[in-house]
């Protein structure tokens, strides 16, 4: 997908890009790839590969959930950024506030902030499970989201603490999404959501699957979870 594709896809989903955010996407390209050069970022250098399965992908989460006004989103485990910074390209007024266990990876995205401009955006070097124990920080955002860090049975326990009640877990999925999503029902219960709904689509050209799913957040998280760092992946709520 070409930058040219990428603003007219968008457009076609009501999303019309300016002179400044178009800008802003190309340097956030040359920023990717120049860091990727000394740590690895990712897999992906094309320029067309960047735009389709990064920046792209990471929009998609809007044709399905309102971003605009000021919303407080944590994305959790967002590695170069993805999907909260082009979420934020494209809707400046966003709060984003974002938690990385790499701090290599923390020190990219305060450059790629510096690079972009950016204002509202906060981030955490920190393990997701700690992060969601922080008193001050449970149940303090509009929107968590997620994009490819691990099963829905485990990123529940990372993402649900943190969601408002009333507000929304959104999880980014690929083929595998409706099946994560079922074989979780009783962890998400637990933790307090409810599954809204599950948007499929086929990303553009490669065709391949994806699923935006909305969690509801209905109750509070119990005061047990997240447990210690590693043990939602060793021994994930079932």
């Amino acid at each position: 997908m070409s930058p040219e594709q990428f603003i007219d896809r968008l457009r076609t989903e009501g999303i019309e890009l300016t002179q400044k955010q178009i800008n802003q996407f190309d340097t956030y390209f040359q920023t990717l790839v120049e860091w990727n050069e000394k740590i690895n970022l990712t897999t992906l250098t094309a320029k067309e590969d960047v735009y389709l399965k990064h920046f792209y992908d990471s929009v998609s989460a809007a044709f399905y959930h309102d971003f605009t006004g000021d919303n407080h989103i944590c994305d959790v485990g967002a590695g170069a950024g993805f999907p909260s910074i082009p979420l934020k390209i494209c809707f400046p007024d966003l709060n984003i506030t974002i938690v990385d266990s790499l701090k290599k990876r923390i020190h990219f995205l305060e450059q790629l902030a510096a690079n972009l401009n950016l204002t509202g955006v906060a981030f955490y070097h920190d393990r997701a499970e700690n992060f969601g124990s922080h008193r001050a920080l449970r149940g303090s955002f509009d929107t968590v989201i997620a994009r490819a860090v691990a099963k829905m049975s485990v990123l529940s326990e990372l993402c649900l603490p943190l969601t408002k009640k009333n507000g929304k877990f959104i999880a980014m999925k690929g083929a595998t999404g409706e099946e994560e999503t079922a074989e979780a029902a009783h962890a998400l219960k637990v933790l307090g959501g409810k599954l809204e709904t599950i948007h499929s689509f086929q990303l553009p050209e490669e065709e391949s699957k994806r699923s935006i799913i909305c969690i509801h957040k209905v109750h509070d998280t119990p005061k047990k979870y997240p447990r210690k760092p590693g043990t939602p992946a060793k021994k994930p709520i079932t």
